[in-house]
């Protein structure tokens, strides 16, 4: 398997980034490799940038060195392009385009490959764990290995989801033998909610509705609630997953409102339906059982939209 620093050892300035509003894998992945390569390349200039995380991966070291902003001209020898295909890098995407040496790590089963060295294995649970077995594991500290353990508690719902391998349990094994606190890593970065972020919570489960024969359910949250609860789209993670698991139902949708008429959708799936497939014909992707895209048009348009292509894949079932 090729060794990421392998691709890197002689350039001289790399930048990192992953895809908007960046989860739990993505920052983990982001910042264990900024980590690793500053160990590894201590003379070389390593930028990540990345819109502003959560502040739930404030327990990640060096989490302030994130650039949030992506107005430079830079041109940088090596650009890595950890969980996303360029069309969801945002901002980063002009960096991306603009690096002499581009490097595709994911692990969606919707990227095609990009860049000039390109690894994608779907059958991983995290980019994250890809990233870490890219990696010299007698190179990897305390605080890499922290990084990549959020990024694969995040992606497989705390080692729960059916994306977890065996492989996946062997590197969260050797992770916790760093001594870090993992019990509070989980806690604090995966289940705490804020008082607010439970009651938006409540407020999206209640008003939610079961379609299809209630084999699937969606609930929307405006802007004008997100306003009325004083909540940002970080607030929101979590909501699909919680409706994901209402018995009988295969199909989760999510929704919140990003500007007028458009929506960050979410899915998740028990596997009845490919929802990769689903975001996919709408511009997004992801995995068989956790996928999203943007949409725009009215709720009822996009719900409708989403549910023609669900309910073709139920129909015989």
């Amino acid at each position: 398997m090729m060794r990421i620093i392998d691709e890197l050892r002689d350039v001289k300035s790399i930048a990192i980034s992953g895809h908007v509003r960046p989860d739990g894998d993505c920052v983990g992945s982001v910042m264990g490799l900024y980590l690793y390569l500053k160990n590894e390349l201590p003379d070389a200039v390593i930028d990540a940038y990345l819109e502003q995380p959560a502040d739930i991966f404030g327990c990640i070291s060096h989490i302030e060195d994130i650039k949030s902003d992506f107005n430079t001209d830079r041109v940088y020898d090596a650009f890595v392009a950890l969980d996303t295909v360029p069309d969801r890098m945002g901002g980063a995407a002009e960096i991306y385009s603009r690096a002499r040496k581009k490097i595709n790590i994911d692990h969606h089963i919707s990227n095609p490959g990009h860049g000039d060295v390109s690894v994608v294995e779907p059958e991983r649970s995290s980019t994250a764990e890809l990233l870490y077995d890219l990696m010299e594991p007698d190179r990897v500290d305390e605080e890499v290995a922290k990084a990549i353990y959020i990024g694969i508690i995040h992606d497989t719902g705390v080692l729960r989801y059916s994306n977890t391998s065996p492989r996946t349990l062997q590197v969260a094994a050797e992770l916790v033998k760093f001594g870090f606190d993992f019990s509070k890593i989980i806690e604090e970065t995966f289940f705490e909610k804020t008082y607010l972020q439970t009651q938006i919570m409540g407020r999206a489960i209640l008003e939610s509705m079961r379609i299809l024969d209630d084999r699937c359910i969606v609930s929307v949250v405006s802007r004008r609630m997100m306003e009325f609860y004083r909540v940002t789209s970080k607030d929101l993670e979590g909501i699909v997953n919680q409706l994901q698991s209402v018995r009988g139902v295969h199909c989760a949708i999510f929704m919140h409102e990003t500007g007028t008429q458009e929506y960050k959708v979410s899915m998740r799936s028990d596997g009845e339906v490919d929802v990769a497939a689903v975001a996919v014909k709408f511009g997004g992707g992801g995995h068989v059982r956790a996928a999203g895209c943007t949409m725009n048009g009215t709720y009822r348009d996009n719900i409708n939209n989403l549910c023609r292509e669900i309910a073709e894949q139920l129909k015989d079932k």
